[in-house]
């Protein structure tokens, strides 16, 4: 009995005492109409005296006692509350899981709204609010941001009007090839027979084909004697730059002419084939990279001084390999660069991330023409010699060597675009890392495209 008294006895001051200190705890933390604006260092839970996390339902609290009046609420679990010591418990962070009852209490009791607590359909509602809201600040800060980007300056319009100029007079039928377009008959280049074997040529798509290629390279040619940059180099640097870009170019100017009605290129301006065609005339598997760069560019709207750009940006590589004038030819690719951003700015498109999306569509340009380079030898082995143009096996013969050694992966065609934003001193023609061999170089000087540059600049 007289353990038992000495319990009461306990029970009884530890009842008295949390009495008293619970008045005097409410006279302290209660301030009646205390809206904070931000929550000073250590700033406590007016429930517990934890560490506050913020302003939850209209009192600062921390997370766990905020997530108790939540669950509270929204479950209905206040009436089943009960207190062993007449709802007289102190409540801090210690003690806050031993008394709900209390614990509730003291949330109501110093200003924590029922109200606010929002139901499942609600706070989904809320949630929901909330990310469109935060999608239309995104949209909002994008919007300000084109805004204040550079215009292209004096010198830049100056030099995009020359590229565009250049590429307009080399561009066959120009915009008006839909309605000039000649589709290739259906009989030609489709799919072989299941008995032969499914990576030969198909001879008469590939000497339809190669009809064109001549007047294709040399418009290439001819756009590239249009810029003075490109004139001021050495002859032989400019024939390692019309080698390396020559297919690049040509795919480019086939890719911004897909049309997806017909599902064809139209190659030259005037022959429009379909994929399958492309294939067994000779291309292979490089026909699906320039027809998946078609349907991918097609959503890019480029108007022809974007695609001018990109043709200055694939030949003013300074990768390609042989090159005397490496420094000069950065420099040079730096300003194609540099204006091509500035008017893709001044255009705005409605595309997130245009700019460093459209760079990405250089690598795939160049993927395509390390895989041509190495399509090419299968090409001479399929197709009798007398059917290849003089100059076209002048330009991609010297490819073909370098394919030999070297088969690129795509990991090692990447462009490091965010490596130039971060420092542009240092140049971005190294971002197109391409692999090339390391052997020397059997042959680089090229008759044919040695004449044809005279020509071209005889014309000018």
């Amino acid at each position: 009995y007289h353990i038992i008294d000495q319990i009461n006895t306990v029970l009884r001051k530890r009842k008295n005492s949390q009495c008293s200190l619970k008045s005097t705890s409410v006279k302290i933390i209660s301030v009646p109409g205390y809206i904070p604006s931000y929550l000073e260092k250590d700033e406590p839970c007016v429930v517990c005296g934890d560490k506050a996390t913020g302003y939850h339902y209209r009192c600062i609290t921390c997370e766990g006692c905020k997530g108790f009046f939540r669950r509270t609420i929204q479950k209905n679990l206040h009436p089943s509350y009960s207190c062993k010591y007449d709802s007289c418990c102190i409540i801090d962070k210690i003690t806050r899981n031993q008394c709900q009852l209390c614990r509730f209490k003291k949330c109501v009791s110093v200003g924590m709204a029922m109200d606010l607590v929002l139901n499942d359909s609600k706070r989904v509602a809320k949630r929901r609010l909330i990310e469109e809201n935060r999608e239309q600040k995104k949209k909002e800060e994008m919007v300000k941001t084109l805004h204040d980007r550079p215009e292209p300056t004096v010198s830049e319009w100056e030099l995009i009007r020359m590229v565009t100029e250049a590429h307009r007079h080399t561009s066959a039928q120009g915009p008006h090839w839909k309605q000039k377009r000649k589709f290739l008959p259906e009989d030609i280049g489709q799919s072989p027979a299941p008995t032969s074997d499914n990576d030969k040529v198909d001879l008469e798509a590939f000497s339809e084909f190669t009809k064109i290629i001549t007047p294709a390279i040399t418009r290439v040619v001819d756009f590239a004697k249009k810029l003075p940059m490109f004139s001021e180099l050495p002859c032989e640097d400019q024939i390692i730059l019309l080698k390396g870009c020559c297919m690049e170019i040509m795919s480019l100017r086939a890719a911004v002419r897909y049309d997806p009605e017909s599902e064809t290129l139209t190659l030259s301006g005037e022959m429009a084939v379909s994929r399958e065609q492309l294939k067994n005339g000779g291309l292979g598997v490089v026909s699906d990279a320039i027809f998946d760069l078609g349907k991918s560019l097609s959503q890019f709207n480029l108007d022809d001084s974007e695609v001018a750009l990109l043709q200055a940006v694939l030949l003013m590589s300074s990768d390609r390999s042989g090159l005397t004038c490496v420094e000069k030819i950065e420099k040079c690719q730096e300003m194609y660069l540099l204006a091509f951003e500035h008017y893709i700015k001044h255009r705005k498109h409605n595309i997130s991330h245009f700019w460093p999306k459209l760079l990405m569509k250089v690598t795939n340009l160049r993927m395509i023409g390390a895989c041509h380079a190495s399509r090419f030898l299968h090409m001479k082995v399929e197709c009798p010699t007398e059917l290849f143009p003089p100059l076209f096996l002048e330009v991609f013969e010297d490819q073909e060597i370098l394919s030999t050694h070297s088969h690129p992966s795509p990991a090692s065609l990447s462009f490091s675009w965010q490596s130039w934003r971060r420092n542009p001193s240092l140049g971005p023609i190294s971002r197109f890392s391409l692999t090339v061999a390391t052997a020397a170089r059997t042959s680089i000087l090229c008759c044919s495209i040695r004449c044809a540059i005279t020509s071209a600049a005889e014309r000018l």
